[in-house]
C-alpha cells in the first residue's frame, strides 16, 4: 500500500504547490523537507520572517505565506526537518528526523529540491567572512541579521535584490563588483522580446537598480582578476574594473554569480542529465510533465532548470496533475484542461529567462580559477590540483577520486562537481556531456549508524498538518 500516493521531496514552492494540487485531486501526499518551516530557499521561514522583517525582505517574499497556508489539507503530511538520504526502488525512501531514521513508499516521487547558488572559486574565497550572498540573505530572513561592511561581488538580479534588502535594513553595502559586461548587456538584446513579455522582472530590476542608486551604492561593472585578501579573515577586496586596479576593504564578502539545478538526488537514481549551455550547469532529463526516464520519479522546479519561484510553482501544479492521472484521479482531458492555464503561466514567468542568463552569464574567472584556487573545499583540491589529474590522463571527474580525494566530502561534489567538471573539459578539451559528473550514491546526506540501525516506517497522525 505504502505511507501515501506521493512523496515530495522538498517544501519550495514547486513541492507545495505539487502537494496541495495532489491533494485536492484525491492524493495522499507525504512531504519530506529538511527545514524546520515550510518555504525552501526562497520562501525560507516566510509565516515568521514575514511578521518581523516583512517591510526589508519585500513583497515577492511576503507572498510565499499564499503557498504554505495551502499546505493545511487533510491529504497532506508534511514532516519538517526530514533529511532524505537514500531512494531505492523507485519510490522507497530513507530518511533521518530528529535523529530517527525511517523509510516511507509511494507510488510516485516528486523532486522539488530547488536550486543551489554555482559556486565561485576565486583566491580567498575559502576565507572566514566570505559567503555566498544567499546565505548572507539567509541571515538576514532568519535572525534580522545584515552582514556589515560587506562588498557583494558577482553578477545577476540576485546582488541587486539583496543589495536593496540590506539598504531598506540600515545596513548598505559598501559596493557591488559586477563581472557582468556591456557586450554581455549587447549579446542579451537578440532575446529583448522574451524579456518584454516577462516585463515585471524587468520593472522589479530597474525599481531595484534606482534603489540602489538612490542609496548612492558604487557599482563597479566588468571586473576581472578579483581577489580576497586577508590572512586569518576577509580584509578586502581587490579588482581590476574600467582599465584601473581597485581595492576595497570589507570584513565581509558577498558572492554570487548565479543559481544551479540541486541535481543530486536526480544523479542518486540515475536519471539522465545533458549540459545547459546558457546557465553552464547539467540538467536533468524530462518532459514538459515533469516525467523522468525513472517511472516513478518526477521533478519540477529549479531543480529541472532555473526559472524562479513563480515558475517553479506552475511546474509543480502540472506535475501533480500528470501523477493524479497516472494514478487515475484524473481522465486525461480534466488533466489537459487543467494544466493548460498553468502552461500559459509558466510560458510568460520563463519568457524573461534567456535574456537573464546572457545578461548575467557564469564569472569567467571563476569557470576556469587560477592552479592556487582551492575547488573541492572538503579535501582541499586545488584547479592546479585537477589540472595536473588531467595530464595524467584523469578524464571524468569521478577519476579524480582516485587521482586525488576530490568530492569525497561530505557533500560529494554538492559544490565542486561544476567546477570539476569544467576545469577538466577545458583541459582535455572535451565537452562537459562527455566528461561527465560526479556518480552519487547513498548515503546523499551523512547518516549515522545508529540512524541506519534504528530505522522503522513511520508517519504518525499525529505529524498531520491540522
Amino acid at each position: 500500500m505504502g505511507d501515501a500516493d506521493l512523496i515530495v521531496i522538498g517544501a519550495g514552492p514547486a513541492g507545495m504547490s505539487a502537494a496541495r494540487r495532489a491533494a485536492d485531486c484525491g492524493l495522499s501526499v507525504l512531504i519530506l523537507d529538511e527545514q524546520p518551516a515550510p518555504g525552501g530557499q526562497i520562501y525560507r521561514d516566510v509565516d515568521r520572517a514575514s511578521a518581523l522583517r516583512g517591510d526589508l525582505l519585500g513583497k515577492d517574499f511576503t507572498g510565499g505565506q499564499k503557498l504554505t497556508q495551502r499546505l493545511n489539507h487533510e491529504s497532506i503530511t508534511h514532516l519538517k526537518g526530514a533529511v532524505v538520504w537514500q531512494i531505492e526502488d523507485q519510490a522507497c525512501v530513507s530518511y533521518t528526523q530528529a535523529g530517527q531514521g525511517a523509510v516511507a513508499t509511494a507510488k510516485r516521487i516528486l523532486l522539488a529540491t530547488g536550486a543551489l547558488e554555482r559556486p565561485m572559486p576565486m583566491p580567498g574565497w575559502t576565507l572566514p567572512g566570505v559567503m555566498t550572498a544567499g546565505a548572507a540573505q539567509i541571515l538576514l530572513k532568519q535572525s534580522g541579521i545584515a552582514c556589515e561592511r560587506a562588498v557583494l561581488v558577482g553578477s545577476g538580479p540576485l546582488l541587486y535584490l539583496i543589495a536593496s534588502q540590506m539598504l531598506r535594513a540600515g545596513v548598505p553595502p559598501l559596493a557591488l563588483v559586477e563581472t557582468q559586461t556591456r557586450q554581455d548587456f549587447a549579446r542579451s538584446l537578440r532575446h529583448l522580446g522574451g524579456a518584454l513579455r516577462g516585463w515585471p522582472y524587468l520593472l522589479k530590476g530597474l525599481k531595484m537598480l534606482w534603489e540602489l542608486r538612490r542609496g548612492q551604492i558604487h557599482r563597479y561593472v566588468g571586473a576581472t582578476n578579483i581577489a580576497i585578501e586577508g590572512d586569518q579573515a576577509a580584509r578586502a577586496v581587490t579588482f581590476s574594473s574600467g582599465g584601473k586596479t581597485r581595492r576595497i576593504a570589507s570584513d565581509n564578502v558577498l558572492l554570487h554569480h548565479g543559481v544551479v539545478p540541486n541535481t543530486q538526488m536526480a544523479r542518486s537514481v540515475d536519471i539522465p542529465h545533458h549540459w545547459d549551455n546558457l546557465q553552464s550547469c547539467f540538467v536533468p532529463e524530462c518532459d514538459n510533465w515533469g516525467r523522468t526516464a525513472v517511472p516513478a520519479v518526477f521533478i519540477a522546479g529549479d531543480g529541472a532548470g532555473i526559472g524562479g519561484a513563480k515558475a517553479a510553482a506552475l511546474a509543480g501544479e502540472i506535475a501533480a496533475l500528470a501523477i493524479a492521472h497516472d494514478l487515475d484521479k484524473l481522465t486525461q482531458a480534466s488533466r489537459d484542461a487543467a494544466a493548460q492555464p498553468l502552461r500559459a503561466g509558466l510560458h510568460k514567468e520563463r519568457a524573461a529567462r534567456p535574456f537573464i542568463d546572457t545578461a548575467y552569464p557564469a564569472y569567467p574567472g571563476a569557470l576556469s580559477p587560477q592552479d592556487s584556487t582551492i575547488i573541492c573545499r572538503c579535501e582541499e583540491v586545488t584547479a592546479g590540483d585537477i589540472r595536473r589529474m588531467a595530464a595524467l590522463g584523469c578524464l571524468g571527474p569521478n577519476q579524480t577520486k582516485a587521482f586525488g580525494r576530490a568530492g569525497m566530502g561530505p557533500c560529494q561534489g554538492r559544490y565542486c562537481g561544476l567546477s570539476v567538471t569544467r576545469i577538466l573539459s577545458d583541459a582535455n578539451g572535451t565537452a562537459p556531456d562527455i566528461t561527465g559528473h560526479y556518480r552519487i550514491r547513498p548515503p546523499i546526506k551523512p547518516v549515522t549508524l545508529g540512524e541506519i540501525a534504528g530505522m522503522k516506517n513511520h508517519v504518525t497522525s499525529e505529524e498531520k498538518n491540522d
